[in-house]
């Protein structure tokens, strides 16, 4: 069941290795690490950390994001909190992990979570329905859940973004932002796939993994952080289920 999530983008400047400054949108960088705080808080016996990749598939839970891959010139794996920097993390096993799950695994190794994780990828053009049944899988596991997921809005917010300018885009980011403030997550199961591909809304399948996740039940959400810096649209949420809902 789950008891409780978070959404957050996977841009990788949250990283401050793969940036080289760490005041990179430092209010993005706050809101991510309170969501996964408060979502570690919960106590959950998993988190299940979500997000888009080439394939759809789970990954071991103790690989970590190949720094290089990303950043030329950079070797090694992410660390860890407690990490030995002379010791080589096991980056063997990290080799080709999507971005959106190892920001997702450095946020929860920052929140020094150490219990269960669970890295779940899907793919970018997963089918809507089979984006939800993961969801539904999600939610019908016996143990207590905590869903962390990465997904990025529309990118093409303004003529600097990757995706240059597309005039759908802001209503279009309006409409996921809506639905998760008011707990109305049944509107990310239909939103349009097509559209979400033309506006390289890459958070597209794991907004639909949670919404599968917790398609019914009372939720409240907090919104920490809704913009669009560098054109593309990020939202940070953390929802809360209700008790009665959770089983507790």
């Amino acid at each position: 069941m789950i008891i409780a999530a978070a959404l957050c983008p996977s841009p990788p400047l949250l990283i401050p290795g793969l940036t080289g400054s760490a005041s990179v949108l430092p209010e993005l960088r706050l809101a991510c690490e309170q969501a996964v705080a408060e979502l570690v808080a919960a106590a959950p016996d998993i988190v299940a950390v979500v997000g888009s990749g080439d394939q759809t598939m789970i990954w071991d839970a103790a690989a970590r994001l190949d720094l290089a891959a990303f950043a030329p010139g950079i070797g090694g794996a992410v660390l860890a909190p407690g990490d030995d920097p002379q010791e080589p993390p096991a980056t063997d096993r990290g080799s080709g992990l999507p971005m959106s799950l190892g920001i997702g695994g450095w946020l929860l190794d920052q929140a020094r979570y150490g219990g269960e994780r669970l890295l779940q990828s899907v793919a970018h053009r997963e089918p809507a329905q089979r984006c939800v049944g993961l969801g539904a899988d999600l939610a019908a596991t016996p143990a207590k859940i905590a869903l962390l997921v990465l997904a990025d809005g529309s990118a093409c917010r303004n003529p600097k973004a990757p995706g240059y300018f597309d005039e759908r885009s802001a209503g279009f980011d309006h409409e996921v932002e809506r639905a998760v403030r008011e707990g109305d997550l049944g509107a990310l199961s239909v939103i349009d796939v097509a559209l979400a591909d033309e506006l390289m809304a890459t958070g597209r399948p794991a907004w639909q993994v949670l919404a599968g996740a917790l398609d019914d039940g009372r939720l409240t959400s907090e919104i920490r952080y809704c913009d669009d810096p560098f054109g593309v649209a990020y939202l940070v949420a953390s929802l809360r289920v209700e008790l009665s809902r959770a089983g507790r």
